[in-house]
């Protein structure tokens, strides 16, 4: 029943060989990758005029050119991982090209700023929508922290389900909100030139009104908080494997329709909003007003602002996307924990996902949903990461030397002091806000990838086999009474540990182990023909990736081969490292394996005898 049941909500499960069938055309990327991005130009402008309104009404015309070095901000960063899709393809973004070209520490601090930046992007970008939501339906205010939770749960689902059908999913929304807003740009920007919309006066244009004059700290105050605009623009540099082929240049095409269609619509809202003296307000946003100047109160209007609410409620899963990838990118050095690494029945990271979704729900319980208490934690990170990765570029160029280095070198450098700037400006403005939080939850982040990196080496250094003896393990007696299967997941000394005391107790013994991973099967190949002492080792294949199903249908077929002997002896190899908490590092398949078996019965109607042998490892 619980298996009908999973099939139904995440749909059947995926052969490995069914992986290139799954990744993403460049017209579902768009959807996937760059919802994050492009939401942003909802919010972004209207960030630069709550900056400038106070200075006065007269100046908030600087929108104009702050949008612009904005706007060439964008081109830079995005010239900048173009290069990075191209020259990465296997993924990773600002972490792969930080810990390549400037070191392990600042690689650790870009992957501990673009995972914090992801999870709070689900939590601001969810709890966004649903404030959309509650200002049309005032009804529904008082339970918007729960529909914030349904929110990330909906998104979680369809990401479980795979990545290309979470493409199909958000590819409608996703395209409507671009064509509603490219129409409200076009023909808001025609009614202007036509002068067929009410402009506002001069002397309304002149008016001050302000408590302050511009300063050179507000203007960049101003720019730094338009810099919304920019956040997930990087995404795609961190998902480059999920493409069709030719991944880097399907990646490399996306990337640049991302980023035009960012700059169309964000300088597009931003023109109109200076053109038609829109000034920022509590009770309406800046693209609802030009929305209402443009469309009317009709269908047109209700459409934008219905695709609104839902690009911004959908921007998460351009982080539900990219975290599982990046987790596992870390989790295959060994700096967060193994289970990240593992594809679940419809190929994708469901590990990766699960974490994400249950880390923003907890931080959308602990902020209350309020969006004003979870942008200050915002974009320090995404453009901590921005900044890393540029220098890193910039000495990946000099380090190539290929002809024109000098230009990119200046390119990712200007891309790099400016985001950097950007970056302490937005700390310091927004430091006692909470931003002092973002500065101390990196280290932390930094210490614990250390910790785990550490104590995994730690666990392969109790379970290597150098320095051991093959004969040390080879003093038994042998007497054949039983026929014995050792499951293995590797030639450790767990394993061998295990496999003397079942030649001990038989001269019928089997070693089986699942070929999850190929690469690793083969070195135990090469490994158990020095420390097998003749045991045979049979590789089952697994193209569902699952490791309990393959084992339970070869003892089916022993127990049926050697009915008269009984069911096969199983004899479970497991380490125990000294810390309860250790165990979180671990995948726990043989506790789980152990547990089906104890109930399981086989076709003889006897029980099963299970024998674990564990390994205890030494404290550090």
């Amino acid at each position: 029943m619980f298996t009908d049941f999973r099939r139904i909500l995440f749909g059947d499960p995926l052969p490995t060989a069914a992986e290139a069938e799954q990744r993403l055309t460049k017209i579902k990327a768009l959807a996937v990758f760059s919802s994050d991005a492009l939401s942003s130009v909802a919010y972004a402008t209207e960030e630069i005029l709550w900056v400038l309104v106070l200075a006065g009404m007269g100046y908030l015309h600087l929108s104009i050119p702050i949008a612009l070095a904005i706007a060439t901000l964008a081109i830079i960063v995005a010239s900048s991982y173009y290069q990075t899709v191209h020259g990465y393809p296997s993924g990773g973004g600002a972490y792969v090209v930080a810990e390549e070209n400037l070191g392990k520490w600042p690689g650790l601090v870009a992957a501990a700023a673009l995972l914090i930046g992801y999870v709070l992007t689900v939590s601001v970008s969810v709890a966004a929508g649903v404030e959309a939501v509650t200002s049309a339906i005032p009804i529904l205010f008082p339970y918007r922290v729960t529909l914030c939770l349904a929110a990330v749960a909906l998104i979680a689902w369809a990401n479980l389900r795979g990545i290309k059908e979470s493409g199909t999913v958000f590819a409608i929304p996703t395209y409507g909100f671009i064509l509603i807003l490219l129409a409200l740009i076009a023909v808001g920007a025609f009614r202007v030139v036509t002068g067929s919309v009410p402009l506002p006066t001069a002397e309304a244009a002149a008016s001050s009104g302000g408590a302050q004059p511009v300063m050179l700290f507000l203007l960049l105050r101003a720019f730094a908080s338009g810099c919304a605009a920019l956040t997930g623009i990087e995404a795609i540099s961190n998902g480059v494997p999920a493409f069709k082929k030719p991944e880097a240049r399907n990646a490399g095409i996306t990337l640049i329709a991302m980023a035009v269609l960012l700059g169309i619509m964000f300088l597009g809202i931003t023109f109109l909003a200076s053109s038609l003296g829109i000034a920022p307000t509590e009770e309406e946003t800046v693209v609802s007003q030009i929305g209402r100047l443009i469309f009317g109160s009709g269908l047109l209007y209700i459409f934008l602002q219905a695709a609104t609410a839902l690009i911004l409620v959908l921007a998460a899963n351009t982080s539900f996307v990219s975290f599982p990838r990046l987790s596992a990118i870390l989790a295959q050095s060994r700096y967060l924990p193994n289970q990240l690494t593992s594809l679940g029945d419809r190929l994708v990271f469901n590990n990766g996902i699960l974490a994400l979704a249950v880390t923003s729900a907890a931080l959308i319980v602990i902020f209350g949903g309020d969006t004003h208490q979870l942008i200050p934690l915002y974009a320090v990170g995404v453009f901590l990461s921005f900044t890393l990765s540029q220098i890193g570029m910039v000495r990946h160029w000099r380090r190539e030397g290929q002809r024109g280095w000098q230009w990119k070198a200046f390119i990712n450098g200007v891309g790099a002091l400016a985001t950097g700037v950007v970056m302490l400006i937005i700390l310091g403005a927004n430091f006692l806000r909470g931003a002092w939080i973002v500065a101390l939850l990196i280290p932390a982040f930094v210490w614990m990838f250390h910790t785990i990196k550490h104590y995994y080496a730690y666990v392969a250094k109790q379970l290597s086999l150098e320095g051991l003896e093959p004969e040390v393990w080879d003093d038994v007696d042998p007497q054949a009474r039983h026929k014995i299967v050792v499951p293995i997941s590797g030639a450790h000394r767990g394993s061998l540990a295990a496999l003397h005391f079942a030649r001990v107790m038989s001269a019928d013994v089997t070693a089986v182990m699942v070929n999850v991973e190929p690469e690793r099967t083969a070195r135990v190949r090469e490994k158990w023909q020095v420390w097998g002492h003749g045991v045979p080792l049979v590789i089952l294949e697994s193209p569902y990736r699952s490791v309990i199903q393959p084992l339970l249908a070869y003892l089916e077929k022993v127990d049926q081969r050697d009915h008269e002997r009984g069911l096969a002896v199983v004899v479970l190899p497991e380490f125990v490292p000294p810390h309860w908490w250790n165990h979180l590092f671990h995948n726990q398949t043989a506790i789980l394996f152990k547990a089906i078996l104890t109930y399981q019965r086989g076709k003889t109607g006897k029980g099963r005898v299970v024998i674990n042998v564990p390994y205890h490892l030494e404290r550090r």
